[in-house]
């Protein structure tokens, strides 16, 4: 049987079967694959990821909070850090910005000053030390010990209630601090409150602005022992009353009852307080944490069973789970049970058929996350998608960076098109088509972040704005993700339009010095110029250069082979990207890390580039790059990301890498085959069906693909669309030492353009 053990962000792991567990009496037995997940994974280096406990796509993500801010810190938690000023129930995963840390308890023995304080003066605030000895994580689960105070803190959450269990010392005061003012990096609460409706009931909202800058939530924290005692402070001056409205409210609760654990259950919202309560009544109206706990356990399990691999490596079967597990952090429920949610217009929305979702890292997501879910998450893309269109509705354009109910406008590009675009591409039809095609268009036909130029010249000059080139490359694949949902739906008008726009990315390729660079005018490049140069938010690119962005064209890479004149040169090119060494400059952005050469998988534009190769006719230097990644630039350590998470993408890279497939073209569903570096991978796709990529004579030396058989056939193609993993069946990959001179070698077997391509069948 499998046994597991998480302590000190270390899982062991015997192979030899799965402990199978029964989810429900209805429900067939499924492997315990949170087992095999470390959520410390990712929390040290520049990983940025969640530690605490939340189930799948949750709104509740209930975590500890470290006192130090700061960059490695946008999570709230980072591995370095031995403080914890508390625990709060909403959290970030993997960005470069920090934000949320709404609603802040801390259990504590004896009365405390109302601040966080500072780490070598205890009697400065209400902090602990804390030891990861005595730290557990897995999912839907947290507990740690608080030096300080000799309590135990255990957490646990359904999707819209976390759930607090604290075990005090025997005899001890039992006291907790609820502070509304503290946030994470960039928060900064504007208008708070709190107010203690009866002897075990406290409410009250958090407005804050930071990154999102109207953020608004409401909660309901109902105790499992009477209040004997109910302080209410703004900042550190105490006040009078039970009820207190300020910038920077804090209550201090004392109980009285006999039992030495205190239990709390905080039900959050973004409409009232009295959905708060009325979330905890649907979803926890008992008091027993250990059935929360494993009914968490369970949404997790039935999550992370959609995929099943087979490897004999137990380090990666952890990475693969952990990074499955990271996958599905966000995006995250936006409303009540009811459907009740605040849309990004203030208003309240009540008469809702889907899950209202937030936190889309779109310019993130679009690459692989979201092609991912198209697999996997079959029954939740049609909400992802409406919640995107209903945003529309209400700002007049599809999300840039959506958070709480927020437009951030973060990171170039209208990245929801492409997921829109492929949505529909790949038949989802749980949404409104007309609205869909309306919200692309419109999105992309805005004046606003350089569009305007766009529609004008069909370049930004890059003395109009930063980070122009990059802006203008991202829209260049949106508007190829329109063309081909506007050919599919018939409109021939649009289509010749957006497919000539998309296009652009050629205006930028620099045939003197064979890279893309910004442009002043139509005759006229931007300099002095360096393709290695990076300067932060300061330059024509977006956290990276020229060497990573020159490659940028996933909807058209016959462009960028034509620009560099041959296929031969286009691969020359890519040797060099992979080999060359070169400075990035003082100014560079810190995203800019996992280094290969001028390659940075540390950061998203390179993601799709080592797949390039196949489109010439190399799928195995497709292979070794892909291995090469796999294999050395994750891990299972709390190191064992080499970038930021970004909210699920760098580990939505590395599962579909792992099984053999990677959608270059983020619209289409046209999956290119790489090396597997597991033995088997079973999806469970829509209708009951499965779908499963095996690799036969799989190793580290056998990296490279001999042949291939789909559904018992001969197939010789080095992609594979995505109805074809739909309908169910096998693709059998028969793996080498060397490379096959044959195989995905054709021009008729390489993946291709669906929008400047005839079609391969």
């Amino acid at each position: 049987m499998l046994q597991a053990i998480c302590k000190k962000g270390t899982i062991v792991a015997a192979l030899s079967s799965l402990l199978m567990v029964s989810c429900s009496e209805n429900k067939p037995a499924q492997s315990d694959l949170a087992s095999l997940v470390d959520p410390f994974i990712g929390t040290g280096f520049h990983g940025h990821v969640f530690l605490g406990a939340n189930v799948p796509f949750g709104a509740v993500q209930l975590g500890p909070v470290n006192r130090t801010e700061g960059w490695d810190w946008c999570s709230g938690y980072h591995y370095s850090d031995s403080t914890i000023i508390g625990f709060s129930h909403t959290h970030l995963s993997g960005t470069g910005i920090g934000d949320l840390g709404d609603i802040l308890l801390m259990p504590v023995t004896e009365n405390v000053k109302m601040r966080k304080g500072e780490a070598v003066d205890y009697a400065s605030g209400f902090l602990s030390l804390f030891s990861h000895d005595r730290e557990i994580a897995e999912p839907g689960y947290y507990a740690v010990e608080l030096d300080r105070y000799k309590i135990k803190a255990e957490l646990t959450a359904s999707a819209r209630v976390g759930f607090h269990q604290y075990h005090f010392p025997k005899d001890a005061q039992r006291s907790m601090v609820i502070d509304m003012k503290e946030g994470i990096g960039w928060d900064k609460a504007t208008e708070t409150m709190l107010r203690l409706v009866n002897d075990s009931t406290v409410e009250g909202y958090r407005y804050s602005t930071g990154w999102a800058k109207d953020q608004r939530i409401y909660f309901t924290a109902v105790f499992s022992q009477p209040v004997s005692s109910f302080q209410l402070f703004e900042d550190t001056v105490l006040t009078d009353g039970s009820k207190l409205t300020g910038a920077q409210v804090r209550g201090f609760v004392t109980f009285s009852g006999s039992d030495s654990i205190v239990k709390v259950k905080v039900g959050i919202s973004p409409v009232s307080m009295e959905n708060g309560q009325a979330n905890i009544n649907v979803e926890v109206p008992h008091w027993n944490f250990d059935k929360v706990k494993d009914d968490a356990r369970d949404k997790w399990n039935e999550e992370l069973n959609r995929l099943r691999i087979e490897t004999n490596d137990s380090s990666r079967l952890r990475t693969f789970y952990t990074s499955l597990y990271h996958t599905m952090i966000a995006p995250s429920v936006f409303n009540d049970h009811n459907g009740a949610y605040r849309g990004t217009d203030g208003k309240i929305y009540t008469d809702v058929k889907f899950t209202n979702l937030t936190t889309f890292s779109l310019w993130d997501t679009y690459r692989a996350v979201h092609p991912l879910y198209t697999l996997m998450q079959y029954d939740r893309v049609d909400d992802m998608v409406n919640s995107l269109l209903a945003i529309y509705q209400q700002q007049g354009r599809l999300p840039v960076w959506h958070l709480m109910g927020n437009e951030t406008n973060t990171m170039p590009g209208n990245s929801s098109i492409q997921v829109v675009a492929d949505a529909y591409l790949k038949g989802y039809r749980g949404f409104d088509t007309t609205l869909a095609w309306e919200a692309v268009k419109a999105t992309a036909m805005q004046d606003g972040r350089g569009m305007k130029w766009v529609k004008e010249r069909g370049y930004i000059p890059a003395d109009s704005m930063v980070e122009s080139t990059a802006m203008a490359l991202e829209y260049a694949i949106a508007d190829g993700a329109i063309a081909l949902m506007a050919k599919k739906m018939g409109k021939e008008e649009d289509y010749r339009y957006f497919s000539q726009r998309a296009l652009n990315y050629s205006l930028y390729f620099d045939r003197e010095t064979t890279f893309m660079r910004g442009k002043v005018s139509a005759t006229k490049w931007r300099t002095p110029f360096s393709p290695f140069e990076a300067r932060h938010m300061a330059d024509d690119f977006c956290e990276g250069n020229a060497w990573q962005y020159t490659w940028l064209v996933p909807h058209h890479v016959e462009g960028i082979i034509t620009l560099l004149g041959s296929e031969e040169r286009f691969i020359q090119k890519l040797d060099s990207l992979f080999s060359t060494e070169g400075h990035l400059g003082i100014e560079a952005s810190a995203d800019i890390t996992g280094l290969i050469g001028q390659y940075a998988h540390g950061n998203e534009p390179s993601h799709h580039i080592a797949y390039l190769y196949t489109y010439a006719g190399q799928p195995w230097k497709t292979a070794e790059k892909v291995r090469y990644i796999v294999d050395s630039l994750y891990g299972d350590g709390i190191d064992g990301l080499c970038g930021n998470e970004d909210v699920g993408q760098m580990s939505a890279w590395y599962i579909m890498s792992s099984v053999g497939l990677y959608q270059v073209n983020p619209a289409g569903g046209q999956f290119v085959i790489g090396s597997p570096a597991v033995n088997s991978a079973r999806f469970r796709v829509a209708g009951g069906k499965e779908f499963t990529i095996k690799a036969i004579n799989n190793s580290a030396e056998n990296k490279y693909v001999q042949k291939a058989e789909l559904n018992g056939k001969a197939y010789d193609k080095a992609f594979l669309n995505y109805n074809d993993i739909t309908a169910g069946g096998e693709l059998l990959l028969y793996m080498g030492s060397q490379p096959s001179a044959e195989w995905g070698v054709a021009s008729d077997n390489r993946p291709y353009s669906e929008l400047y391509s005839p079609a391969k069948k």
